[in-house]
């Protein structure tokens, strides 16, 4: 690619990125997926993210998305929860190309 950061995104994107789901301990993890994944994304590429964690709800990722939406970041952000996903082709791209973008630290 044209781009040398990881997943085309500069250092201080993904640490905000990740700096939001670090305030959430209901997130074990974050997985990305899609063109950024594969390494065949755009500039304007959306970035395509599922998270993991039994906790995890719909209100939960509302704000995760709101926070992740304050951070003015010109990419659109696509977030799910992986255990809600039903699209069995997607969840196997998932499984397949997926990369863990941010991890729990053990306490």
């Amino acid at each position: 690619m044209m781009n040398e950061h990881p997943f085309g995104l500069p250092p201080a994107a993904v640490a905000k990125i990740r700096a939001v789901f670090a305030c959430y301990p209901q997130v074990e993890r974050a997985v990305l997926y899609g063109s950024r994944a594969k390494g065949n994304y755009k500039n304007g590429s959306d970035i395509d993210l599922t998270l993991n964690g039994d906790d995890l709800n719909l209100n939960l990722l509302l704000k995760m998305l709101g926070e992740l939406d304050d951070l003015l970041l010109p990419w659109m952000i696509d977030l799910s929860i992986y255990r809600q996903i039903d699209n069995e082709s997607l969840r196997e791209h998932i499984e397949r190309v997926g990369i863990t973008f941010y991890e729990k630290k053990c306490e």
